[in-house]
């Protein structure tokens, strides 16, 4: 019996925007801080700028995946966000709206950097998904430790050097058991351990440097997981 049931993941926070740049972040601007969903048959049933957006997709069965923002304005150049992700999952429905929920906080957390260090800048996106045996207990544990950043604080400068890819110097703006942001200059780096949730571990590059080459970064990282995981 498929376990289907109905899911929503509410998010209520500050953002470091108006209500303007929040709504371009979230409907052109995604390639900077999520990954790229121009692509996505989604619906647009409410679109009422700046404020108010409800994407959805409908599918068999009743099937149907929603994203709603409400933008609203708050002094200083800061807007509040209502995000609510709803829809239905069809199986292993624990395992999807834990894994669903924590990559909310980590994506909307990333959405924040954006728009305070990068917002409007042109981005090169690359996504990486490292070798099958990133899927181990220890998989994610085992990449900190690769990048020299275990145990180190999230809001902590670090120097960080990736064989192949070269120094990195900025801040860990994010860090949890599960996901990893490091923000440079030019770039944020993205990384994901979705060996918790039954997946390999990925990463995502957003280049703002106007230099970016996805191939070419596409090919630095998949070497430096590859040795991390050998």
């Amino acid at each position: 019996m498929t376990d289907q049931r109905e899911f929503e993941i509410v998010f209520d926070g500050e953002i470091p925007g108006t209500p303007e740049r929040v709504w371009e972040a979230v409907t052109n601007g995604t390639p900077g801080w999520m990954f790229p969903t121009d692509q996505w048959p989604s619906v647009k049933t409410v679109e009422e700028y700046p404020n108010h957006l409800v994407n959805r997709m409908d599918g068999p069965d009743g099937w149907f995946n929603q994203l709603e923002h409400v933008v609203e304005p708050l002094d200083g150049g800061r807007a509040k966000l209502h995000y609510v992700h709803s829809g239905i999952f069809q199986e292993n429905w624990d395992e999807q709206y834990d894994g669903a929920s924590k990559h909310t906080a980590f994506y909307l957390h990333t959405l924040g950097q954006y728009l305070q260090h990068f917002d409007g800048k042109p981005v090169v996106f690359t996504d990486v998904q490292a070798p099958a045996a990133s899927q181990a207990p220890d998989g994610f544990d085992r990449l900190k430790k690769a990048l020299g950043v275990d145990g180190v604080a999230q809001g902590s400068p670090v120097e960080v050097d990736v064989d192949g890819v070269g120094r990195l110097s900025g801040e860990l703006d994010f860090s949890n058991e599960h996901f990893l942001g490091l923000r440079t200059a030019d770039a944020l780096y993205r990384f994901f351990g979705r060996n918790y949730f039954g997946s390999t571990v990925g990463m995502t590059v957003h280049d703002f440097s106007g230099r970016g080459d996805s191939e070419a970064t596409a090919k630095a990282w998949s070497a430096f997981l590859e040795k991390v995981y050998a």
